[in-house]
């Protein structure tokens, strides 16, 4: 008798991969509610009496914590698999929003929230990834950017939702229903995750020449190739630019542009739209571009943004606010879906976890440089404005290095180009 054919939830595996991207694209919804913290900075302003570098403390620390946690937990994908970790990160980010719920000064929210949280969504994070990575080596950039779509959507539901909720009932007690509805989701939905069968690949796809011949790179092995270090210099710079955009979209909307409370929390939403799709774009379009094309144009995307905002901020025009605050969004999901199909396409897959970790620490550090950099300048001069010159600065510098360091990935029996 013939073995039956493999399937994949009662499908054949080349479909039912796809359900291991949708569930990913939900597990980011929920994690992805950080995305909406700027709605939280102004009502906590006014709750603890602190100022703007204060408030972003809270969001620094989460994001610093995602970004740092990774790298420590990336090995553990491959000993125990993106199941047990998703769902034991899925409990820490739950219980860390629901312990900043009860927090009684910014110091407390920062440590529940920021430490705790952000940890979670550290491990969390890298489990839909590296499922889609693994089952799609055919559409990496496509299928990773799809599944980590949900991140850049999420606010689009929560910024909206937590914007009432906290007119409502305050930005505490919204804190605590964000936590549970994200720990049910993300261990309901991270039980099916599983990587495919060693070897695997889709029925009918052959690899490229080029595709083949890459090494699986170690951690150490990959550290010493120029790709990683202009990946990583990229990333920081996009994700910089990005998660300052995140953090201040609301505070700019009121204080420069003058929006009112509302109108800024739904433009934060609109934005939301362009941080996810950004995701599955530039994903695509490193498939069909390569890393070097794709990178030069988001930063030099970048850029244009910034010097928008910084020419037009003083105008009060709406206009200039939506396009450029949409532009960075877009650029920052865009690094979402480069940076991991592009450290899977250098590295190849075998050390998925651990090399991605370590390019992702350059999401961490931008996200502190980014926010303290905001917070600083806006205490300092009393305006947002003065932010943006430095970002289109920066955003300039990361289009050279592109240019320069992100040639073609390390092939076998040959060194690093």
């Amino acid at each position: 008798m013939t073995a039956p054919s493999p399937t994949l939830f009662g499908m054949p595996p080349e479909r039912g991969r796809w359900v291991f991207v949708l569930l990913g694209l939900a597990i980011n919804l929920a994690i992805g509610s950080i995305y909406a913290w700027s709605v939280f900075r102004k009502p906590l302003e006014k709750f603890f009496a602190v100022g703007a570098t204060e408030s972003l403390l809270p969001f620094i620390v989460f994001l610093a914590l995602f970004a740092f946690t990774m790298p420590l937990v990336g090995g553990l994908l491959d000993r125990y698999g993106p199941r047990l970790l998703c769902v034991a990160g899925g409990v820490i980010v739950g219980v860390g929003w629901l312990l900043g719920s009860q927090a009684t000064s910014m110091t407390m929210l920062t440590l529940a929230y920021g430490l705790i949280g952000g940890a979670g969504v550290g491990i969390v994070y890298n489990c839909p990834i590296a499922v889609a990575a693994r089952w799609f080596p055919d559409r990496r950039g496509f299928a990773v950017g799809t599944a980590v779509l949900g991140f850049g959507l999420s606010p689009l539901l929560t910024a909206p939702l937590a914007n009432a909720l906290i007119a409502s009932i305050g930005p505490l007690a919204t804190m605590a229903y964000v936590g549970v509805t994200a720990l049910a989701v993300i261990v309901l939905l991270g039980l099916p995750l599983r990587f495919p069968p060693a070897g695997w690949k889709p029925a009918g796809w052959t690899p490229t020449a080029t595709a083949a011949a890459c090494v699986d790179l170690t951690r150490s092995e990959m550290v010493r190739t120029r790709q990683f270090w202009g990946l990583w210099l990229c990333f920081f710079i996009g994700t910089l630019a990005g998660l300052m955009a995140i953090g201040i979209a609301a505070p700019v909307g009121q204080e420069v542009f003058l929006l009112s409370a509302a109108t800024a929390a739904a433009l934060v939403g609109v934005f939301a739209i362009f941080n996810g799709v950004g995701r599955p774009i530039f994903g695509a379009l490193v498939d069909r571009l390569g890393t070097r094309t794709t990178a030069v144009a988001n930063l030099g995307l970048i850029a244009v943004a910034a010097l928008l905002l910084w020419a037009g901020s003083g105008s009060g025009g709406a206009t200039v606010y939506v396009v450029g605050f949409a532009a960075l969004w877009l650029c920052l999901g865009g690094w979402l879906a480069i940076a991991p199909a592009c450290t899977a396409a250098y590295c190849g897959t075998k050390h998925y976890g651990p090399n991605y970790g370590l390019v992702f620490t350059a999401y961490g550090v931008g996200a502190i440089v980014g926010n303290l950099l905001a917070g600083s300048l806006r205490d300092l001069v009393g305006s947002y404005t003065a932010v943006f010159l430095p970002v289109a600065a920066l955003a300039l510098i990361g289009v050279a290095a592109a240019a320069l360091f992100l040639g073609p990935p390390v092939l076998a029996g040959r060194d690093e180009p």
